[in-house]
C-alpha cells in the first residue's frame, strides 16, 4: 500500500550560545602623570625630628607629597590661622572690641568696662604703641570727663570699678609655660588690659605682669586726672554708657596677630569667638567656639583639639592636610579668607620670614614666593601656608618638625620648603 507522504519540517538550528560579555572599566582610566622631582633626601634631614608634611597643587587640589598629613599634631603657632579663619567666620572682619565706660550704682562713680580689647593703649593719642591704629585710654578718659561734667556738674569722679567679666577665668592656659610671661611672649587673658599688659608699650616682646586688668585700671584711672579710688566689680545693668572706644577691625587684628605671630590677638579673637558663638567665656569654650567657626569653610574638622587660640599649648592638635584644604580656600580668597592671605608673612620680605635666619643662602631662591606662618614651641617647629612655585604653580603646604628640635630646625624646614618651591607641579611623592 503506498505510504502517505510526509511534509518535510525545517531543522530547527540548537540555541547557539551567548558568549560571557567580558567586564569593562565603568570609565577610562587616565594615566597618572609620572612626576620625577623627589625631596626624599631633604625629608630625611635629622633635623626634622619626628617630621610631618603635606603638599597640595592649589589648582586642582591634588596631593602631591604626603608624609604623615592626616595624623593631628600640635601645631605651634600655625595654630593662629584657624583662630583667624573662626574669627573672620563668626565676627566678620568688620567686628570691632569696644571698652566702655558706664556710670556706677553709687554718687561719683563710674566703671570701666572691658570689652575684650588687648590692644588697648595707655600711650598717648597721636603716639602709637606696638598695636598700630589702636583706641586709647586718655581719648576714653576724655570722653569720659566730658560725659560725666554735662550730667553731674559740680560732682567730681571720686570712684572707678573696673569689670573685666566678658572673660571668665583662668587668665592662664595650663599647659602654658609661666616663663613665658616674664619672658614677654604671653599675657594673663583678661577682657580688660591695655598693650597686650606689656612693660613697654612699643615693644613686641616685653615683659608682662601678674595683675592686666590693675595695670589697665591704673592707667586709666591717672588718665582722668588721678584721686579716685579703684575696685573691681561689674557694671550695673541698664547703666548709662559715659564713653566708648573700639579696636581696630578684625581684619587688621588677623594681620597683626599673623605677621609677627603676636599670641595676646590671637588669644583675643579666639576667646571672643566663643563668647560670639555662644560657646562660653574660657578657655574650655575654645573648641567648639572655633571648631564650630571652622565649619562653614566645609573642610571635615574631625580630629582637630583646640584648647588655646595661640598654638603656645602643647596639646593642641591639627592634622597637616586640614593646613593646606585651608590654604587652598585663603589662596582663592573664598568669603573672608583673603584677610589671611594678606597677613602672612613672606620670605625674606616680611614679618617673622624676614628675619636673618629664615630663608638664608641657597634657601634664599624661594624669598618673595612663600607666603606662610610660623610656629614654634619648644617640642616643634611649624610651618604652613601657600608657595608660588618656580614653574607657576600655587601649591599648599604644611611641615611640622616635632619632638627633639632645636632651633636648626628651622633651616631644615626653610630647605624642604624651598625644594617644593624648586619642583613645584612636579614633585614626586616617592
Amino acid at each position: 500500500m503506498p505510504v502517505a507522504a510526509v511534509s518535510p519540517t525545517a531543522a530547527v538550528p540548537a540555541a547557539s550560545a551567548q558568549p560571557t560579555a567580558r567586564p569593562v572599566p565603568a570609565a577610562t582610566t587616565v594615566p597618572g602623570r609620572l612626576r620625577t622631582c623627589s625631596v626624599a633626601g631633604l625629608a630625611a634631614d635629622p633635623r626634622l625630628a619626628h617630621f610631618q608634611a603635606h603638599v597640595v597643587n592649589a589648582d586642582t587640589g591634588e596631593v602631591l607629597f604626603d608624609r604623615g598629613g592626616r595624623t593631628a599634631s600640635r601645631t605651634a603657632s600655625v595654630l593662629k590661622v584657624l583662630t583667624s579663619a573662626a574669627a573672620l567666620s563668626v565676627l566678620g572682619p568688620d567686628y570691632r572690641a569696644t571698652t566702655t565706660v558706664v556710670a556706677g550704682s553709687e554718687p561719683g562713680q563710674v566703671v570701666l568696662v572691658g570689652g575684650g580689647d588687648v590692644t588697648l593703649s595707655r600711650t598717648p593719642s597721636g603716639n602709637e604703641s606696638v598695636y598700630a591704629g589702636a583706641a586709647h585710654l586718655d581719648e576714653l578718659a576724655r570722653q569720659t570727663t566730658a560725659a560725666w561734667t554735662a550730667a553731674h556738674p559740680g560732682t567730681p569722679i571720686t570712684s572707678l570699678v573696673l569689670d573685666a567679666s566678658l572673660f571668665g577665668g583662668p587668665g592662664w592656659q595650663p599647659g602654658w609655660a609661666r616663663t613665658e610671661l616674664a619672658a614677654g611672649y604671653m599675657p594673663e587673658i583678661t577682657a580688660l588690659q591695655v598693650d597686650g599688659d606689656r612693660e613697654d608699650p612699643y615693644r613686641g616682646t616685653s615683659p608682662r605682669s601678674e595683675d592686666p586688668i590693675g595695670r589697665a585700671g591704673q592707667a586709666f584711672a591717672d588718665a582722668l586726672g588721678g584721686g579716685v579710688s579703684i575696685s573691681r566689680g561689674t557694671a550695673p545693668a541698664g547703666a548709662a554708657k559715659l564713653a566708648a572706644v573700639s579696636s581696630q577691625p578684625v581684619s587688621t587684628l588677623v594681620k597683626q596677630s599673623l605677621i609677627v605671630s603676636d599670641n595676646a590677638v590671637a588669644e583675643m579673637l579666639a576667646r571672643l569667638v566663643a563668647v560670639e558663638s555662644g560657646a562660653g567665656n574660657t578657655f574650655d569654650a575654645l573648641q567648639q567656639g572655633i571648631v564650630g567657626g571652622l565649619e562653614p569653610y566645609g573642610i571635615d574638622t574631625t580630629g582637630i583639639v583646640i584648647t588655646d587660640g595661640s598654638g603656645l599649648s602643647v596639646d593642641n592638635a591639627v592634622a597637616p592636610a586640614y593646613l593646606t584644604r585651608l590654604f587652598v580656600k585663603v589662596h582663592r580668597r573664598e568669603g573672608s579668607l583673603g584677610v589671611i592671605a594678606d597677613g602672612l608673612p613672606v620670605a625674606g620680605r616680611t614679618g617673622s620670614l624676614s628675619y636673618s635666619d629664615r630663608f638664608a643662602g641657597a634657601n634664599a631662591a624661594a624669598d618673595g614666593a612663600v607666603f606662610a606662618k610660623t610656629g614654634w614651641i619648644d617640642t616643634g617647629y611649624t610651618l604652613s601656608g601657600i608657595i608660588h612655585a618656580a614653574d607657576g604653580t600655587p601649591l599648599t603646604f604644611a611641615v611640622y618638625a616635632l619632638g627633639d628640635v632645636s632651633d636648626n630646625a628651622k633651616q631644615a624646614i626653610d630647605t624642604i620648603t624651598t625644594g617644593f618651591f624648586r619642583c613645584g607641579d612636579n614633585l614626586s611623592n616617592n
